[in-house]
This record gives structure tokens, sequence and C-alpha cells, in this order.
């Protein structure tokens, strides 16, 4: 019987550290939104990348028939590197790095996604 109620007393702990963790990141995460409203852009795009993401993954095991197996890599592809960048550019944004200017990054953003969707649409074929 101890037994049950250490295990149920240390999971509520567990619970309850959780839960303060959860709001202690929201309230910053809005407190930096509220600083740089670009970045919530930046958080939804990467969102949808996910989600797309998921959804061209979900499509190629539930079909099964992977005949346009390039392009399904390429967009995959695709999803992963404009998510690396787009975070790359959300963190250079929010003071990150002091030293990068905000011009630089987004510079750096759009050359690196010109490359990346140059190569992407040459491995389709």
């Amino acid at each position: 019987m101890a037994k049950t109620s250490k295990a149920s007393t240390t999971s509520s702990a567990v619970i309850t550290d959780f839960q303060e963790a959860f709001k202690t990141s929201k309230k910053a995460y809005f407190a930096q939104i509220e600083k740089n409203p670009k970045l919530k852009l930046i958080d939804i795009f990467c969102f949808f990348l996910v989600l797309l993401g998921i959804i061209q993954f979900a499509f190629i095991v539930l079909i099964r028939d992977n005949f346009p197996f390039n392009a399904f890599l390429s967009g995959f592809i695709i999803c992963v590197g404009q998510f690396v960048l787009l975070v790359s550019l959300r963190l250079q944004l929010c003071d990150s790095f002091p030293g990068i200017p905000k011009n630089r990054a987004f510079g750096e953003f759009i050359v690196a996604s010109l490359i990346l969707h140059f190569v992407c649409l040459h491995f389709i074929n």
C-alpha cells in the first residue's frame, strides 16, 4: 500500500512540475512575441511545414505506391530544410546572436532558401 501512495505522490509532483514549466514557457513565449510580432509569422510557417511533412509522409505510407519517390523525397526534404532555415532565422531575429544584423540574417535566409529550392527542383527530374 505504501508503494502506491509514494508512486501517486511522485506522479502528481511530476504533473505539477510539468504544469509549472508549461506556464513559464508559455509566458516567456508570449513575452517574446510581444517584443517582435514577426516571430509569430515564422512560428505559424514552421507549424505549417511540420504539418505538410506529416501529410506527405502519411500519404506515402498509406498509399504504399512509391512510384514518384524522387518527388516525395524532394518535397519532404524541402519541408525539413525550410523548417531548419526558419528556425535558424528565428534564432537570429530574437537576439540569440547579438552580433548579426537582422538584414544580414534575412539575406542569408533568402539565399539559402533559393539554393535549397533549386537543388530540390533538380532532384525531382
